[in-house]
């Protein structure tokens, strides 16, 4: 009886045993190899500055709207209410501006959206970081009379 338990236990044993190692022949197959993208040459660019109050937010792009570079003062290091601050835009364009010299990027388009505090300096910030300013382009959405405004704080 025991020599049968044994002889059991024995079978368990090698199944396990070809059960693990069909699962190590499985892991070892590598994946299907993905071409790499050639890191292309982008002289000329779009810098679109999202100024909100609470964050403000810059993403450059070539001249067709593809994404190059971002950053935003939250992905800088800056939380709560520091992210709002004039300074914190400024590091924001300053970042995306040395992710985007990589590609090459020297000249660029500046499209700013919103009336947060960081508007200015974040211009500033592009500037100061060897960008070479072509045009300023205010796109802040203005109603004509739309929606009703949320109501004034009383501080």
């Amino acid at each position: 009886m025991t020599e049968e338990k044994t002889q059991k236990t024995g079978e368990k044993q090698e199944k396990q045993a070809k059960a693990e190692k069909g699962k190590m022949e499985k892991s070892k197959k590598a994946a299907p190899k993905k071409a790499k993208s050639k890191r292309r040459s982008v002289v000329a660019g779009n810098a679109y500055v999202h100024a909100g109050f609470n964050n403000t937010i810059i993403t450059l792009t070539d001249t067709v709207g593809e994404t190059i570079a971002w950053s935003s003062a939250g992905s800088c290091g800056f939380k709560g209410a520091r992210k709002s601050t004039p300074y914190a835009a400024q590091v924001a364009a300053e970042t995306a501006t040395g992710k985007a010299k990589i590609f090459g990027l020297e000249k660029v388009n500046v499209y700013v959206r919103g009336i947060g505090p960081g508007r200015e300096q974040a211009i500033r910030g592009l500037h100061i970081a060897g960008l070479s300013l072509e045009t300023i382009t205010d796109l802040t959405p203005i109603p004509h009379n739309g929606c009703r405004q949320k109501k004034s704080r009383r501080v």
